[in-house]
């Protein structure tokens, strides 16, 4: 009998009990370690490796005109990104049809090399720049598992990136920005950055509070060894919300006639850029507002930078003979004078603080009435005229037509004019330029609404551009506006001056646009007519000016039940440097209005009104 083999069998139990309970003690160890100690820390660690969050984006809100027309709206365009880990992880498995067994098929490993040329050749990028862009991105992050390879492709794109079915390829959608009418109104709707949706300029950009969306979050898990999403693992952090539709007063048909009408004129008589402004009479909406250059929001830096605003609100300028129907209105409103007031005027004026004033054409000295003042545009007569008031008095005229400061719509880059300081910084000559549009500063939009100040008896309306903002997204599922003019919340108008005066220089208007020199030029057959015009130099910002002048028209009609004024302003037409450059466009631009509301034709003459006495 061994008793090697049976000697102290007890103490080999023992220890292999021992060391059988040791081991068990290690699992649980572990297990509790795994599953209590460290279970939450254990589960982000995994969680982190198998989630992905990703924004989910608010759709921007369209911008539509006064019908509904939209102008600007949001399209699906799409990221491509890819898991560089998982791209370099090894070959991908594709099935094809086996050729020795059509009716079966075989396993086709595809190696990175071949799948990043199919990327690249979808999203316009080379094989070897789609590998780059893994490497860089490994490089940075050995364990990186997101990377962008092409952002806001279309979805014909997308399509295509779909049919590569790569594993480790992942698109995106992002809501991205489009305007259907191209140049349409393009200059008052702006553009946004194209990579971000950042809005830049033009409505795009002061009425951002009512069309930004609000992106949210979401995150879903997918499997570690292919990149696949797992279904069921998607969790909302945050609901995206959509923008709201911004509504216009602008009608885009009229705005595209208009543009159509100004461009023609600015190529004809080679202006550097011209202006053109529609605003409802009683209202203040305005209908259109034509900027030449146009730009095309959807190719933005296709323009020049300079010209990618809206000149109307932005670039001032000495208004000139346009302005000398505010000068007529208050002076009529102070009781100082009426259309029949008499001066005898000449060529020149010498009044008694040193000024110098000089008409554009010479004359004898002539018996003026107020309305030939208008008629003929003499500088010297409106002077004698505006000089029965102090220049107090004109000031504070000048104010309550709105000039000195921005108008209502608060127009990206809107400037406010310049009334050159206010009576205590005007020089004497200064004093008497300030009578008949010289000295000072306006924008287009701010002579449209002293047009229609006149128009609607005196009364002022504000400004206006947007009707209103439908948020659908916060319950608005009508999309009517928010504050619309049509109700009761709507803008209240000022009285600047009053009725009769307003209609005493509507009549005098008449007669300018009866008997002025561009009688001929500016006809509309049927309608009553209260037109000005205007020749001015355009401040060059450093105390000089630009080389040419600013043309303009500005008017209303029908002169005698007012519904739209027309403003014109034409740069520096090299070939007709007079007023006859915009003349044209105001005949056109007020016919197409007239027509297109289907304006009743006026049924009675004009008041007639002496030139001289």
């Amino acid at each position: 009998m061994n008793r090697t083999t049976t000697r102290h069998p007890m103490r080999r139990i023992v220890l292999a009990a021992v060391l059988l309970v040791a081991m068990v003690a290690v699992f649980v160890v572990r297990l509790v370690d795994l599953q209590v100690v460290r279970a939450a820390e254990l589960s982000e660690e995994a969680q982190g490796r198998r989630s992905v969050t990703v924004p989910v984006y608010g759709a921007r809100g369209d911008i539509v005109d006064a019908d509904g027309t939209i102008l600007a709206d949001t399209v699906m365009r799409y990221d491509i990104a890819l898991s560089p880990k998982n791209a370099t992880a090894g070959p991908i498995t594709r099935y094809e049809p086996d050729p020795s067994d059509p009716d079966s098929s075989r396993s086709v490993d595809i190696p990175l090399e071949q799948t990043a040329e199919e990327l690249g050749s979808v999203v316009g990028l080379t094989g070897e720049q789609v590998q780059g862009i893994i490497s860089a991105a490994l490089a940075d992050d050995p364990e990186s598992d997101f990377a962008y390879v092409a952002k806001l492709v279309d979805t014909a794109t997308y399509e295509k990136v779909k049919e590569l079915d790569i594993p480790w390829v992942v698109p995106y959608p992002h809501p991205s920005r489009t305007y259907p009418n191209g140049a349409v109104a393009g200059n008052l709707l702006g553009f946004v950055r194209a990579d971000d949706g950042q809005p830049l300029a033009g409505v795009e950009l002061s009425e951002d509070a009512c069309l930004a969306g609000r992106n949210g979050e979401v995150s879903w898990l997918h499997s570690l060894e292919d990149w696949v999403q797992i279904p069921g693992t998607e969790v909302v952090h945050e609901q995206a919300r959509d923008g709201g539709t911004l509504r216009l007063t602008i009608d885009s048909d009229l705005q595209w006639m208009v543009q159509r009408i100004a461009e023609a004129q600015v190529q004809a008589t080679g202006a550097e850029w011209a202006t053109v402004t529609v605003m409802e009479a009683k209202t203040g909406r305005l209908l259109a507002v034509a900027d030449v250059p146009t730009i095309d929001p959807n190719e933005p830096t296709a323009t020049a930078e300079g010209d990618r605003g809206s000149r109307a609100f932005t670039a001032p300028y000495e208004p000139g003979s346009t302005f000398k129907s505010l000068t007529a209105a208050s002076v009529i409103d102070a009781g100082k004078a009426d259309a029949l007031s008499q001066i005898i005027s000449g060529y020149q004026y010498l009044p008694p603080n040193g000024a110098d004033i000089t008409d554009s054409f010479f004359h004898e000295d002539t018996p003026y009435t107020l309305t030939g003042v208008l008629i003929d545009s003499s500088n010297t007569g409106m002077s004698r005229f505006g000089e029965r008031l102090t220049d107090d008095q004109r000031y504070e005229y000048m104010q309550r037509f709105g000039l000195g400061e921005v108008t209502e719509v608060g127009f990206p880059g809107e400037e406010p004019g310049d009334l050159h300081g206010g009576p205590e910084a005007w020089d004497n000559q200064t004093q008497y330029a300030t009578m008949f549009g010289q000295g000072l500063t306006t924008t287009a939009v701010q002579i449209a609404s002293i047009y229609q100040t006149i128009a609607n008896g005196g009364v002022r309306m504000p400004v206006r551009l947007v009707d209103g903002c439908g948020d659908e997204a916060a319950g608005d599922a009508t999309g009517e506006a928010v504050g619309s003019a049509d109700g009761e919340d709507g803008p209240v108008g000022t009285r600047v001056i009053s009725e009769d005066a307003a209609d005493q220089t509507a009549a005098m208007l008449e007669r300018v646009y009866l008997e002025g020199w561009l009688a001929d030029e500016w006809e509309i057959p049927g309608y009553r007519v209260a037109a000005k015009t205007g020749t001015a130099q355009v401040p060059d910002g450093n105390g000089g000016y630009l080389s040419g002048y600013l043309v303009s028209v500005s008017g209303f009609a029908p002169a005698d039940d007012p519904r739209f004024v027309v403003s014109v302003s034409i740069m520096n037409p090299v070939k007709m440097n007079s007023s006859a450059a915009s003349a044209p466009v105001f005949q056109q631009v007020m016919s197409q209005v007239l027509k297109k509301y289907r304006t009743v034709p006026s049924g009675a003459p004009a008041p007639e009104l002496p030139a001289t006495w």
